[in-house]
């Protein structure tokens, strides 16, 4: 994620109790980002905390009002861009049906003759007298006659429903069966054409950064708080819109925006409960041969999926799993096929490390479903435990695609096959089987169409790419091994030009590796040993620091930590090998800000907890000079002085030295240890101030940054020390 906000700032901004998001602002300023969006993608483009602003209690998804908001506020013109919010506001008092003033506009529709509506329509064949009737769910009309013409441009209208911005006419008739109620006009809300060649050529003017963010804008999230992983899990969950027949699967806690994007995002998907699924619903009626969702829409998702005591229809299972394996179904003796993907969302009750102690990763899902054969057609699992719980600050009010616009390029590319766009550098490992090969390949293809439209990307975003197609896959199968003890070990990584193999885990096998291979636990002796193998955090299961380096010799070498592992902390990281030093140097450029300064005093705090309280320890830090100017300078002295102050209460002295020409960090202690770190002190995710969250308190419950750490014995003081 990115650079943390100073906290104390954040307190003195606004009075206690007051969330930041009632606070009345102007326009934001406009980055350089939003700049160049808009001069390249001009009139396709709106900022994106405007929905906020109209929507006001219309319940009506997002891809509606930026649809309204694209033809009047696209544009980066704040004239017009107010101009076009009245209008949109306008439209919405005028036209938007409420259900409880739907008398209203019925009685508008009939003093005027003829009234325009919005509203959600959804069709059905009246066989008896052969006529296709509407029915409006606001308004609460029904059998409004529509053409067979209108039916075969639109014919997602016979299934789930469509919001549309409708001509209605009245005219009344003597003969009672005659409906009142006359269809003047009806077009869907959603892009009727657009130039594939220009989005292609547009995004060669961006970097993979700036177009990553410009898409993450576009979900309407501020990517400024998103880390690289991060950011890709919330691409992932646009995969089923791009990829056909692709099958998706996420659990996690409540309140990560799960199902936002197939509620609000685009006109092409369909979310339901999990309750509600039956077969004709979902695949066809053999009763009257109706198709059902599959039929028509890109993507169903189902809500609130998991729950061990859901009830759940074994025959509607059975034809999931064929239709999610072979892409068809059968309607009679005919054999159908579709191309709808199926996204599969639930919550969870337990944390990760339980799940893995105590069952597996698939543990919430109701108990048809906790069965091997139907997890194996699964593609990706997008581990929800590492999405934040959504807070205010995360939307955006930068510039983002208008929903329907990017939701028709999605659409226009499932034709589309780029998944053998790595083949030229890598190769999948050999005992990788063919349903797991399928579901890497899907994912990698998806991501490839999403962020490199043009084909075009550098050997190491492709290995990015298919890394992380792999994990997602891993994570399937890992579990599937455990439910079911038939099922053989896989080796999950690749091989490059060279040959060289590269083994892929997932991140909880990295986090708690104790729990994760099949048997769910080991004992506490090679508990031990394997934590401190695995994480490079150094012992951790001893009672002391002094103890645990005695049991466990301390590791020597290099890690990597991968973004939003948790369970990292600075006592587990560092103090083992600080450990009676008296004499530590820290060379770190970035000790300038809030956060950064916070970090430090966190470190003193491990030391001071740790040490005899008769002992004195002398902190040197090398850092360098704040360049935001005199004022920002003279905040950076004053928090190291702050530090000093606390420091000196435990015995611990610290002097600090400007140094311009620092670029690695690095801590040296004369108890015989060097310790390169990558990024420094700074290896924490953004944590909210808040007092009730535990990652407030212990480091070991905040998500980290990507980061890597290198032991190095015998390392020296630094002579300016």
């Amino acid at each position: 994620m990115a650079e943390q906000t100073d906290l104390a700032v954040v307190d003195d901004d606004l009075p206690a109790g007051v969330d930041d998001a009632a606070v009345p602002v102007g326009p934001p300023e406009k980055s350089a980002l939003d700049q160049k969006i808009n001069d390249i993608f001009g009139g396709a483009v709106v900022r994106k905390d405007l929905v906020k602003a109209v929507k006001g209690n219309a319940i009506v998804p997002s891809f509606v009002l930026e649809y309204l908001l694209g033809q009047f506020a696209a544009s980066d013109d704040e004239a017009t861009i107010q101009s076009g919010i009245e209008s949109v506001r306008k439209i919405l008092a005028d036209h938007y049906v409420h259900r409880n003033e739907a008398e209203l506009i019925k009685s508008n529709i009939r003093e005027k003759g003829r009234y325009r509506v919005i509203d959600k329509v959804q069709v059905q064949l009246n066989e008896t007298d052969d006529a296709y009737e509407a029915e409006f769910a606001n308004l609460g009309i029904k059998q409004v006659l529509v053409s067979p013409a209108t039916i075969r441009a639109h014919p997602k209208l016979l299934v789930g429903g469509v919001w549309c911005i409708c001509d209605i006419e009245y005219q009344h008739s003597d003969n009672a069966r005659v409906v009142p109620w006359i269809l003047g006009s009806i077009k869907p809300i959603q892009l009727s054409n657009f130039d594939f060649d220009g989005y292609v050529t547009s995004r060669r003017e961006f970097t993979t950064d700036e177009w990553i963010d410009l898409l993450i804008q576009s979900v309407g999230f501020n990517p400024a708080l998103f880390g690289r992983r991060a950011k890709l899990i919330q691409l992932v969950r646009l995969i089923p819109f791009v990829e056909r027949n692709y099958n998706l699967v996420e659990l996690g806690p409540k309140g990560t925006g799960k199902s936002h994007i197939f509620s609000e995002f685009s006109p092409h998907g369909m979310l339901i409960s999990g309750g509600e699924v039956t077969v004709p619903k979902l695949f066809v009626n053999n009763s009257n041969g109706r198709l059902g969702l599959v039929g028509y829409w890109d993507v169903v998702a189902f809500d609130e999926f998991a729950g061990k005591k859901k009830r759940t229809d074994k025959a509607l299972v059975d034809i999931m799993k064929n239709y999610m394996a072979n892409r068809s179904f059968s309607r009679g003796i005919e054999t159908l096929g579709a191309e709808a993907s199926m996204v599969f969302v639930g919550n969870t009750s337990h944390n990760v490390p339980y799940m893995l102690k105590h069952s597996d990763l698939f543990d919430e899902l109701p108990e048809s479903y906790h069965d091997s054969a139907y997890l194996d057609r699964l593609h990706f699992y997008i581990p929800g435990w590492e999405v934040d719980t959504i807070r205010s600050e995360m939307f955006s009010d930068g510039y983002g695609f208008v929903v329907d616009y990017i939701a028709e390029v999605l659409k226009s590319m499932r034709n589309a096959d780029y998944s053998d766009r790595y083949q030229k550098h890598f190769t999948l490992g050999s005992d990788i089987s063919t349903r797991d090969r399928d579901g890497i390949h899907k994912t990698f293809s998806g991501l490839m169409k999403i962020v490199y439209p043009h084909g075009e990307a550098t050997k190491q975003e492709i290995e990015e790419i298919l890394r992380f197609a792999i994990e997602g896959r891993k994570r399937v199968k890992d579990q599937i091994i455990r439910i079911d003890s038939t099922m053989a070990e896989v080796k999950f990584g690749y091989s490059d030009g060279a040959g060289d193999w590269h083994a892929v885990t997932t991140l909880e096998e990295d986090e708690y590796p104790a729990y994760y291979q099949r048997g769910g636990h080991v004992d506490a002796g090679e508990k031990q040993a394997d934590s401190a193998a695995t994480s490079g955090e150094g012992p951790t299961t001893a009672t002391t620091v002094e103890e645990a380096s005695q049991a466990v010799p301390l590791f020597e070498g290099y890690r990597e930590f991968q973004e939003n592992q948790r369970g990292v902390s600075y006592e587990k990281l560092l103090l083992p090998y600080l450990q009676d030093a008296t004499e530590i140097t820290i060379v770190d450029p970035y000790i300038r800000q809030f956060h950064q300064a916070r970090n430090l005093m966190e470190l003193i705090a491990t030391l001071a907890l740790s040490k005899d309280p008769a002992d004195e320890v002398k902190l040197f830090l090398v850092t360098s000079e704040s360049t935001g100017g005199p004022e920002k300078l003279q905040k950076q002295i004053e928090l190291l002085l702050r530090v000093k102050q606390a420091a000196a209460v435990a015995g611990i002295t610290l002097d600090v030295k400007f140094d311009a020409t620092i670029h690695d960090r690095s801590i040296v202690a004369n108890s015989g240890w060097r310790i390169n770190l990558g990024r420094g002190l700074d290896i924490f995710q953004f944590v909210p101030n808040d007092a009730f969250d535990l990652a407030v308190r212990l480091q070991q419950y905040r998500q980290v940054r990507s980061f890597s750490v290198t032991y190095i014995r015998g390392g020296e003081l630094s002579s300016d020390a």
